[in-house]
């Protein structure tokens, strides 16, 4: 092998080296900003003795509470929004779930009125805490991967907040 080769060959797995290098990094610095919007990635879950089934979630960097779940069944993400009066699923989320659009309706948002459709939820599910039979809304205009978790849920649970946890507590 001639000394051009070498140094071609040299080349070529230093250049490899770092692209797989900062391959690497993009994927580290991903995640940590994963954990930074969504530090409940995994849910602390739990049943008391008495029947009450508790989570705790931690904050995001933003302020907010962000957590995964389910409806129906189907993994989605929740944004907990004390200002939603009703559950609001952005519209291509809603068609992922096969969720049916109902009659339309006018709501009041941070960014004026829009047109909603109605639509029925079989279960809300955040870790071990789950109620059934929920209105909800699809919102053609919310183009999040976050579905605002609105007080039609959050009133059925008790709520306490303490520097940056929040507690939800469903009881029997």
């Amino acid at each position: 092998m001639s000394e051009h080769e070498t140094k071609s060959i040299g080349k070529g797995m230093y250049m490899l080296g770092w692209a797989v290098f900062l391959g690497l990094m993009g994927l580290l610095f991903n995640n940590i900003l994963d954990k930074q919007n969504n530090p409940n990635q995994s849910i602390n879950s739990r049943t008391l003795d008495t029947g009450v089934r508790e989570i705790q979630l931690i904050r995001n960097r933003s302020g907010h509470y962000v957590t995964p779940g389910k409806i129906n069944n189907e993994p989605v993400t929740f944004l907990l929004d004390t200002g939603a009066t009703f559950i609001s699923i952005p519209a291509n989320i809603a068609e992922r779930l096969g969720l049916k659009k109902g009659y339309p309706h006018m709501v009041s948002t941070a960014n004026g009125n829009i047109e909603v459709y109605s639509t029925k939820l079989k279960s809300v599910k955040i870790g071990d805490i789950e109620i059934q039979n929920l209105s909800a809304s699809i919102n053609p205009y919310m183009k999040s991967d976050e579905i605002l978790l609105g007080m039609n849920m959050l009133k059925k649970l008790e709520m306490i907040q303490r520097g940056k946890t929040l507690t939800l507590r469903q009881y029997p």
